[in-house]
């Protein structure tokens, strides 16, 4: 596993306010929220950057989506909606290099996003 800030989450050595987990996916609230809920769902296996993803990683990738859907029916923003972001590379808005799903929720989103 890369040394990344989420990579040190996963491994307890940063704390995060942790809002599930299972063995392949960890979602923690976002330290410089958004929107009044803005959390990020990462995997558990480094993977840089969504265009680093391959065919083997494909339950994966639909795992990802499956508990940005959970995480955001508990924190319960399905009935006004939500957005579910993923940053792809530096002109995409990525800063941290481990594939990161950010789920935003709790006001209305504005289009375009930026």
């Amino acid at each position: 596993m890369t040394d990344s800030i989420f990579a040190k989450i996963i491994r307890r050595e940063l704390p995060a306010d942790i809002v599930y987990e299972d063995n392949l996916a960890l979602a923690f609230r976002d330290k410089n929220p958004q929107a009044p809920v803005h959390i990020l769902v990462i995997p558990k296996e480094a993977i840089a950057k969504l265009s680093d993803a391959e065919s083997k990683d494909h339950a994966l990738m639909g795992h990802l989506l499956l508990t940005a859907k959970r995480v955001a029916e508990q924190e319960g923003l399905s009935e006004d909606g939500y957005r579910v972001v993923i940053n792809n590379g530096p002109n995409g808005g990525q800063t941290v290099y481990h594939l990161h799903l950010h789920i935003l929720g709790g006001r209305q989103m504005k289009w375009p996003p930026g």
